[in-house]
């Protein structure tokens, strides 16, 4: 009996660390970032800068380009685009589309946001480029672009090969920037269940599509975003949430299993909701400043911001310290555009910068000048005649009023 006590506590001493070991490994990816969307402020992050192999989630620049192409009416939503050989024999994650199938531009959207489809994220690279290898080009451009300077891309689905990699970090930007540029694709990155129908020479079948994104099922507020596997990038998901006009994504790459990324980026989202809100700070349409114009017909103009600016703050800070500061551009000159940019407003948190707008004028404003002057006066004294003549025509009014009333 003592024997088998012996052992027993043996045994338990030496399964006990690796069970603690196994544990704190199934809690541990390899990064994460946490980003309020409209001002892009990291409230929380592990290893952001590393680069590593991004899956799936690649899928969020080509998303991004697709939205782009149709927003700049390179290509329509009901276009049709043919799947070619290349693009068939992807492999990994697909809806089974063969040579020669066609499908429309939203269609294909719908497999590559819903079933994370690599064929038909290579049917559109092709569509929009000619080639995958360009549309790559074009990928890799508009990293640069958002400073994901961390990234390189390889290919338009996140298939791994050497060399194709990003950052938990720049995931985020590229997320942030498809969810504040084309806010509708949470349509489709919040169905659950959806289908196609394959269109072949065997004939018409329907194919069903299943959200890769099991938050959808149980995270109160989940928008999107994407998710992604391969072996060597483990299991990684970017993840967008939004209560009470507060929008955040979590990014996690590298995690051990499916459902401890979808914690991971659960617990890092509930962070964010319980310890942040956002704050309005200058509104798109309120005057913000009263802009000196020189060689004008006015010497000023009001403007505004051409966004609205939000920013983030911390909870547990009651009375923040809240300022903005506006700064114009160095002698504005007439004529002036409504919508001109005239410079620019800083939100300011307890000294340190939370958000930044564009200040644009809120009217047209002409050059002053012999020509611009008279026909500025005819129209003051235009104004003026009709205003006189609206008062006696109301004077008049009021006089039959009340001869009828008598």
């Amino acid at each position: 009996m003592r024997r088998i006590l012996s052992f027993l506590v043996v045994l338990s001493m030496l399964i006990s660390p690796v069970i603690a070991m196994e544990s704190t490994q199934e809690n541990d990816s390899r990064s994460y970032v946490l980003m309020e969307t409209s001002s892009g402020t990291i409230l929380k992050e592990k290893n952001k800068d590393l680069s590593v192999p991004p899956a799936s989630i690649t899928k969020v620049m080509t998303l991004l380009l697709i939205f782009d192409a149709v927003e700049e009416g390179k290509i329509k939503w009901d276009d049709l685009v043919t799947v070619s050989e290349h693009a068939a024999s992807m492999g990994g994650s697909q809806v089974f589309m063969e040579a020669g199938e066609q499908q429309t531009v939203k269609d294909m959207v719908k497999c590559i946001s819903i079933s994370s489809a690599n064929d038909a994220t290579v049917a559109m690279a092709e569509h929009i480029s000619g080639r995958e290898s360009d549309f790559v080009n074009l990928m890799n451009k508009k990293a640069s672009e958002l400073g994901m300077n961390n990234t390189v891309f390889k290919n338009a689905c996140g298939l791994n090969i050497d060399g194709h990699v990003s950052s938990a970090y720049d995931v985020a930007l590229m997320s942030r920037e498809l969810m504040l540029k084309h806010p509708d694709i949470t349509q489709t990155s919040t169905t659950w269940m959806d289908s196609i129908i394959h269109k072949t020479r065997k004939g018409e079948s329907e194919f069903g599509l299943t959200n890769t994104n099991k938050m959808l099922k149980w995270y109160n507020g989940i928008t999107g975003l994407k998710t992604g596997y391969t072996p060597e990038a483990k299991h990684c998901v970017s993840a967008t949430a939004e209560r009470n006009g507060l929008e955040l994504i979590a990014v996690v790459l590298g995690g051990v299993n499916s459902k401890t990324r979808f914690r991971e980026a659960g617990a890092l989202l509930d962070y964010g909701f319980a310890n942040y809100e956002l704050k309005k700070g200058p509104q798109a349409g309120e005057v913000i400043a009263e802009v000196p114009i020189l060689k004008g017909l006015k010497d000023s103009v009001e403007a505004t911001v051409k966004k609205s600016v939000n920013f983030i703050a911390a909870k547990s800070e009651q009375s923040p310290n809240y300022e903005y500061q506006v700064e114009l551009n160095p002698e504005i000159t007439a004529p002036i555009t409504k919508g001109q940019e005239v410079g620019y407003v800083v939100c300011r948190l307890d000294d340190a910068e939370v958000g930044r707008g564009i200040l644009v004028s809120l009217e047209d404003v002409d050059k002053s000048g012999l020509f611009n002057l008279i026909k500025s006066l005819f129209t003051k004294n235009k104004n003026s005649e009709n205003s006189e003549s609206e008062v006696k025509d109301q004077t008049i009014d009021q006089d039959q009023s009340t001869n009828l009333d008598n």
